[in-house]
């Protein structure tokens, strides 16, 4: 049956399967790219948003029986008046930041905003309920909404201004074309005659394979070929740290969770091979698995051959942490508990690989480090890295969560072999299982101080479950040691932190990594002693707070661009004016450090007179690590930033580590910097047009970290962010504010910086209140993004943020990373505020009910 409706103003007919999504024939029929999927036909994320008839439709779930006869429209049917209008005031706003859901956005605003001129809040709120952003915390999105509305009631056209210089609000980079969805994401790419795959992922948590038949899987037309993990050329376990991550079992292994990947299945379409797949018999005998962290350190079950204790770090100084315990007149003793947390970024992992040059790999990637992933492949593969490409393609998002390769490994292998290009996604679901997760921790805390209300004492003991595999663990423990004691100076630590394997999903980076955890604990800690001496928690805080000179957990002593107490002094009139507060500040690293390197490199190509190209090896994935390349060049040069264009590629040798741990800024900035310095002098003499063809290259490094153990001057990191947060709720013991004040040293772009800290400010209160990745097992409860628990833009309060400028001695300009510093004093002030109200202390996360964490709008 026919069916006939309009798309976009034209005439359309469709004769094939009536039950196909909107979604897929948008984007597989009529290459329409705006139209994103980030949750798999789960109807949770508004960003396949369209207008059907007027009214707003999620294409995922409509299918196209359901759109008889009907009017559809897509970004790309908009008036171009109205479009632009929409897009320059989302981007104008700061309202795009990865970009994925933004289409979404821009379509439930349109039609918004034809039925109301002027909507209210509430309004826009209530209009915007079933699109879900993880970047922006939806504070910029309001506005953005509130902005387009005026400028289109006043019949006034919007313009971006490019100033290009570090301190102005210059738009992100690419954001207009991310608005209206015309940059591609790595499944928009369109490669010619691309092949699909999928995967086979075990069928338990922990299990002996025994054999594993693909008879069945090499029969069905269109599949090209079944992989297993004989097919591996180089080394089958990999790993960010530690190669104890197979990329495919193997018969005779043992399955430690339940993402391990049997499998893979290569044919000429995704459904093909899925069906394929699901045609793969594998004989197990299963065996019970280990779940319980507390239990798994001394249990003879072993996740892996060398035992289940991954690593412990270790922090003891200044003296006896017992005794001096015994001296403090005030001490607290609390156990906390944190939960697992799934990183929700909307868009799922996605990877495209083909044959290149002699015996080569091309991978199009949106990880976070695009020379890790060439170190992995060339080992997967066993060839030498030269003779692999990685180019990234921006990210939809990825808070830590897309730097363990998932996907990239399997369609290297699969094009290597096949010498064709080969596409391989995880949907949501898939998602869920295989990709780490946030560390849940144990911990035991104890504080003291004395009767003036000065620390004297913290002792920690933490467990952190690792699952399955190393990724980052030791390092995320490493660093929850690190920073035990918080914002403030302790003369006594006594901490240790272990991660320990089971057979749960892998607990890996996550925005914070393992410094959000010890701030819940610490900070609840606080506020009891200050409760039991009678101190004010302001004062208290002020008093004890890190100071240039003073020294943080491991022993680093600080000696200049400490700002907590600037940052304290920004909300200590609202402290003292709410009647229910929580208060909480927090430290942040910037760097690896603890005897790693950290380091950048970029270079600077000079195209044509109107065209130049910075390269350099940061993931883009929201945080605006290109936009602050861009206006650091332009700052240092004077180049206008509309002829800039930046790319990622391992080709162009401008190498980087992982995008993670808050460094973006300060390493491209300097490198950026460094490479400018000739590029300036050059420029006294000669324009662009007689500079074509020439690279600038820069470099900026810091070596001088120690390892953790060092005897003599500790140099933990080489910069450090730092935070208060004051969480004030109304009569009700709902959240009304969130005052977040951030020492940024320097903010290199105040659009930038607010965004980032409001997003992190909204997903730490998802953190305090309702996120939640339940495990029982071995197994998630629930694979749907619904159930996360992700506050939706009608409970997520306002927040206020406050910028803090002490300049570091090290950072571009003075400045320090934001990126992660804005959720680790979320929970805390959260938990603290709640106690205020109804005098409950909360020592375990997430702090509401699972039946009740919807029901409390604005909380």
């Amino acid at each position: 049956m026919s069916i006939f409706f309009s798309l976009n103003g034209a005439k359309k007919t469709f004769n094939g399967d009536e039950n196909l999504s909107l979604l897929k024939y948008l984007r597989e029929y009529e290459g329409i790219i705006s139209t994103k999927d980030g949750c798999s036909g789960q109807a949770a994320c508004g960003a396949c948003m369209v207008e059907m008839n007027g009214k707003p439709a999620l294409s995922c779930v409509t299918p196209m029986k359901k759109i008889k006869g009907a009017e559809v429209i897509t970004i790309e049917g908009f008036p171009e008046k109205l479009r632009q209008t929409l897009a320059r005031a989302f981007v104008e706003k700061g309202a795009v930041q990865c970009g994925f859901c933004t289409p979404g956005f821009l379509t439930r605003t349109k039609v918004l905003l034809e039925k109301n001129h002027r909507p209210t809040t509430a309004k826009i709120k209530d209009a915007l309920r079933l699109n879900l952003c993880r970047c922006t915390g939806y504070i910029k999105i309001i506005e953005a909404v509130q902005h387009a509305a005026r400028a289109l009631h006043e019949k006034r056209e919007l313009k971006l201004d490019n100033p290009g210089r570090v301190g102005t609000r210059q738009p992100r980079y690419e954001a207009l074309r991310k608005a209206v969805g015309e940059s591609p994401f790595i499944d928009d790419l369109k490669i010619e005659n691309v092949l699909f795959a999928a995967l086979k992922f075990s069928d338990f948590p922990r299990a002996k394979v025994l054999k594993i038949d693909c008879t069945a899987a090499r029969k069905p037309d269109g599949v090209v070929r079944v992989f297993t993990g004989a097919d591996i050329p180089g080394e089958r376990y990999n790993g960010l740290i530690v190669n104890d991550w197979p990329l495919i079992i193997v018969p005779g292994e043992t399955t430690r969770y339940i993402g391990d990947v049997l499998a893979g299945v290569v044919a000429e379409n995704e459904a093909i091979a899925r069906d394929a797949v699901s045609l793969i018999k594998v004989e197990y005998q299963v065996l019970a698995p280990l779940t319980d962290v507390s239990e798994a350190e001394n249990s003879p079950v072993q996740v892996q051959k060398k035992g289940n204790l991954l690593e412990t770090s270790v922090i003891k100084r200044g003296g006896d942490a017992g005794e001096t315990l015994r001296r403090s007149p005030y001490t607290v003793n609390r156990t906390f508990k944190t939960q697992r947390i799934e990183h929700a970024f909307l868009e799922t992992e996605a990877a495209i690989a083909g044959p290149c040059n002699e015996r080569g790999v091309e991978i199009y990637s949106q990880s976070q480090g695009v020379y890790e992933d060439r170190r992995q492949i060339a080992r997967i593969l066993g060839i030498p890295e030269a003779k692999v490409k990685v180019t990234l393609v921006p990210t939809g998002g990825g808070f830590g969560g897309k730097e363990d390769m998932t996907v990239q490994g399997h369609a290297a292998l699969y094009a290597f072999l096949l010498k064709k290009p080969v596409k391989l996604r995880l949907t949501r679901e898939e998602s869920m299982i295989m990709h780490p997760k946030r560390h849940p921790m144990i911990l035991d805390y104890t504080v003291g101080c004395d009767k003036k209300g000065k620390l004297t004492v913290v002792k920690a003991r933490i467990i952190g479950d690792t699952g399955a595999y190393a990724s980052v663990g030791m390092k995320v423990l490493e660093r929850a040691a690190g920073h035990s004691t918080g914002a403030y100076h302790v003369p006594c630590v006594d901490v240790e932190a272990k991660s320990i394997y089971t057979n749960n999903i892998p607990g890996g980076a996550m925005r914070g990594f393992g410094v959000n955890q010890v701030t819940f604990a610490l900070e609840s800690c606080i506020d009891e002693l200050c409760e039991k001496g009678g101190f004010d928690r302001w004062q208290f805080r002020f008093d004890n707070a890190l100071i240039n000179g003073s020294m943080t957990a491991p022993g680093q002593v600080l000696h200049r661009g400490v700002g907590v107490r600037e940052t304290l002094l920004a909300v200590k009139d609202e402290f003292y004016k709410a009647k229910y507060a929580g208060l909480a500040c927090g430290l942040k690293n910037c760097g690896i450090g603890n005897g790693m390197s950290d380091f950048a490199e970029v270079k600077i190509e000079i195209a044509a007179p109107d065209s130049v190209v910075l390269h350099h090896g940061w993931t883009e994935m929201g945080q605006g690590v290109h936009t602050v390349a861009i206006q650091t060049l332009c700052e240092e040069t004077g180049i206008d930033p509309e002829i800039v264009e930046v790319k990622v590629a391992t080709p162009y040798e401008a190498r980087a580590g992982m995008t993670t741990a808050s460094r973006g800024t300060s390493l491209v900035g300097n490198a950026v910097i460094d490479a400018a310095k000739e590029l300036k002098k050059d420029l006294k003499k000669k324009n662009l047009a007689q500079l074509k063809g020439k690279i600038y290259a820069g470099r900026w490094s810091f070596d001088q970290s120690t390892r953790p153990g060092t005897v003599g001057e500790i140099i933990t990191h080489y910069s450090y962010s730092y935070a208060t947060q004051l969480v004030v709720l109304d009569d009700t013991g709902q959240i009304e504010v969130v005052y977040a004040a951030h020492d940024a040293g320097k903010i290199i772009n105040p659009t930038l910086f607010e965004g980032q800290v409001q997003g992190a400010v909204h997903m730490g209160l998802g953190y305090a209140l309702s996120e939640d990745f339940p495990m029982e097992n071995g197994r998630p409860l629930s694979t749907k993004l619904r159930d996360l628990g992700i506050l939706k833009i009608a409970e997520t309060p306002r927040i206020v943020v406050k910028g803090v400028e002490v300049p570091d001695p090290l950072g571009p300009y003075g400045a320090k990373g934001v990126g992660e510093i804005g959720m680790v004093p979320t929970a805390a002030a959260t938990a603290n505020a709640l106690y205020q109200f109804d005098k409950i202390r909360r020592c375990q996360l997430p702090i509401l009910p699972r039946s009740t964490r919807h029901s409390k709008k604005g909380s």
